[in-house]
């Protein structure tokens, strides 16, 4: 009988949880590594990692390096047979990731080698692609750019937003990571190298990408608004004040407005139109500062709307 693999995980977020929770009931999972523990809301209550809950739910020993790069002794110790890692968020040096006979794989939310780096699902639909997907791959110290074991693509519809995006490709990854160990343990999967001169790179989200421009197209930023909701939200300045913003619609028909950039051009039962570069975008839903999120027909019931055409959104 062949000696079960012994496999250990390294994650951090919600969208690492289904894949390591298939891992649990397939395998024999002798440790997970998460990032430290971080202090959450306006209490700062010191909060584990989802992946670490799963991890202790299942009475799993769970390491927390500060520094991987330094800390790393640990995990050798345990002797995997393979360490599979899926947005575990610190860079794996070459010390683990030439240890395990069969290698260190990961699982990442792109359809590689585009969109590489820590925002692949923000970026798929901030930029408006049809599709993306899932790839699992051998690391090696660049990033994410080890050669491709298996992919499968999903299409991305005007109606997703990061959260189902996410979703959708987090339960994608936990199933193809399950068909495809098998060939990963008998040897016999495949090894297609990266395609360097089609790379391109999704880094992690920046305060200036969440800033709404509205001299770009309506597309754009609808694309913008809901590649970023509901983490960590695209927002403009109303009042000197940050207002998010979190769905809009495109239905508005009025492209030629005399109207400045950003201004409030019509009041509508489910929005507010704004002169944007190719015409009118309708927003649907905000959170203005110190409320709480709404749809924008509820914020309109407690203003006078009359005041508000003619502002300017920057």
């Amino acid at each position: 009988m062949m000696r079960m693999k012994r496999i250990v995980f390294m994650g951090t977020p919600d969208f690492a949880v289904p894949i390591l929770e298939g891992l649990i009931e397939e395998y024999e999972v002798v440790g997970v590594v998460s990032q430290p523990d971080k202090k959450v809301g306006r209490k700062q209550i010191l909060t584990p990692t989802p992946v670490k809950k799963v991890a202790l739910e299942h009475q799993i020993l769970v390491l927390q390096p500060h520094n991987i790069r330094q800390e790393y002794q640990e995990i050798l110790n345990l002797k995997p047979d393979i360490i599979i890692t899926c947005a575990y968020g610190q860079i794996v040096p070459k010390e683990l990731l030439q240890n395990p006979v069969l290698g260190c794989i990961n699982v990442h939310a792109s359809l590689l080698p585009k969109l590489r780096g820590g925002a692949p699902i923000h970026k798929a639909i901030i930029n408006g692609d049809s599709k993306t997907g899932i790839t699992i791959m051998y690391m090696e110290e660049k990033l994410d750019c080890g050669d491709i074991i298996a992919s499968k693509e999903t299409q991305i519809s005007m109606e997703d937003n990061l959260e189902r995006l996410h979703n959708r490709l987090s339960i994608i990854g936990k199933e193809l990571l399950l068909d495809t160990l098998p060939s990963i343990f008998n040897q016999t999967n495949q090894r297609i190298k990266q395609d360097e001169k089609v790379a391109t790179y999704a880094f992690n989200i920046t305060h200036e990408d969440e800033h709404i421009d509205f001299s770009k197209t309506k597309l754009e930023i609808f694309n913008q608004v809901r590649g970023l909701n509901p983490i960590p939200g695209a927002y403009c300045l109303f009042n000197q004040e940050v207002l998010k913003i979190y769905n809009t619609d495109l239905s508005s028909e009025k492209k030629e407005l005399e109207k400045s950039i950003g201004e409030i051009t019509h009041i509508y039962k489910h929005g507010i139109g704004v002169k944007v570069g190719d015409g009118e975008l309708i927003i649907t839903e905000v959170k203005p500062f110190g409320k709480r999120r709404m749809l924008m027909k509820d914020y309109l019931n407690g203003v006078k709307k009359e005041e508000l055409l003619g502002k300017i959104l920057i």
